[in-house]
């Protein structure tokens, strides 16, 4: 990785930060990915622990683990002549049910992009997303790929309790709420599938840069879905 594709900068006596660029383009977050998987799979040791974003990347440690943390950093991204650490990522697909009692935002969203509420429902559902990174919750990811007519706004006024499983649209990202909890995102619909369960190996369903794609399903199939995963736990 060329020494001019990052900047690394202290936050705070604990924390290096990363930044790759300062625009959130599919290039900086190639960047950011490439990284992300490079540390991964360099540091044996698992002295770092890593936050991934749009532009940049955190980067925690212990100061007794590490004595020169900044230098330990670049020598792992310099190490490899192109960046890029080679990896296979998930194609994601989440069931989404699109129907009114899950999506009250709907309509807000087909009335800002200046289209019917099913043509939101069609294109939502049939455009393809890239996990940018996970945060803000546990399992919460950030998803890149939302058509840019269906870009809306947050709420001016978050709700104080959104559903599991809400999926959402805020600004040029879309996404899916693991969990029930406070959130200004516009809701559109919402999916069966558990997307944080801490008893599972892997309790995270999305990972940094796993493919996602949404499919429009009805209620009675939600319904069918839901008691199944219900049944398992």
């Amino acid at each position: 990785m060329p020494p001019s594709a990052y900047e690394i900068s202290w936050f705070g006596d604990r924390c290096l930060r990363v930044c790759f660029g300062e625009q959130n383009t599919p290039e900086t977050r190639v960047r950011v990915l490439s990284a992300f998987r490079l540390i991964e799979s360099e540091d044996f040791e698992k002295r770092f622990s890593l936050t991934p974003a749009y532009t940049t990347l955190l980067v925690r440690f212990h100061p007794l683990a590490v004595r020169e943390p900044e230098r330990t950093l670049r020598t792992i991204l310099e190490s490899h002549p192109s960046g890029a650490c080679e990896v296979e990522f998930n194609l994601i697909e989440i069931p989404v049910c699109y129907d009114a009692d899950f999506a009250p935002d709907l309509e807000s969203v087909a009335s800002h992009a200046g289209i019917a509420p099913p043509e939101v429902v069609r294109r939502h559902s049939g455009a393809a997303y890239q996990v940018a990174f996970v945060g803000f919750t546990p399992g919460f990811g950030y998803l890149t790929g939302l058509p840019a007519e269906l870009a809306a706004p947050r709420l001016p006024n978050p709700r104080t309790r959104v559903p599991a499983g809400s999926v959402g649209i805020a600004g040029d990202q879309t996404g899916i709420y693991p969990s029930a909890t406070p959130g200004g995102w516009r809701l559109i619909g919402r999916t069966p599938l558990r997307l944080f369960d801490a008893h599972r190996a892997n309790p995270s369903l999305l990972s940094i840069g796993d493919s996602v794609r949404f499919r429009a399903i009805d209620r009675a199939e939600f319904e069918s879905i839901h008691r199944t995963i219900e049944g398992s736990v």
